[in-house]
């Protein structure tokens, strides 16, 4: 159901920040969202949804959320730059360093592309 990759992270100040990254796979009612919840209670991880977050710039009103919304409009696949550097963001604004990702990756080019930050 997960696997969990340690990411190394420059910050700005040179430094490295490890991150616990846990990616949640399963399909739709499979429960991924309940036993996130569990785990984000007992264990202090900080659940992410790419799908909450790809929303979420559509709402921002951004270049990046029109785009965003003028691929799935069209039933084309988000770009996996633009989704790491999304999860990016939210992992750096968040203040944790053990994160619970669901709906991502959803192919091996997902994958290679977040390990690659």
């Amino acid at each position: 159901m997960a696997n969990v990759v340690d990411v190394a992270n420059k910050e700005a100040k040179g430094t490295d920040k490890k991150f616990t990254v846990v990616f949640v796979l399963g399909g739709p009612g499979s429960g991924k969202g309940t036993q996130c919840a569990k785990i984000v209670q007992h264990f202090g991880y900080t659940h992410l949804s790419a799908g909450d977050l790809l929303r979420e710039e559509i709402k921002s009103g951004s270049e990046n959320g029109t785009m965003i919304q003028n691929m799935i409009k069209e039933g084309k696949l988000v770009p996996s730059e633009v989704t790491v550097k999304l999860l990016q963001r939210a992992m750096n604004e968040s203040g944790n360093d053990k994160f619970l990702i669901d709906g991502f990756p959803r192919n091996e080019e997902n994958r290679v592309a977040f390990e690659s930050v």
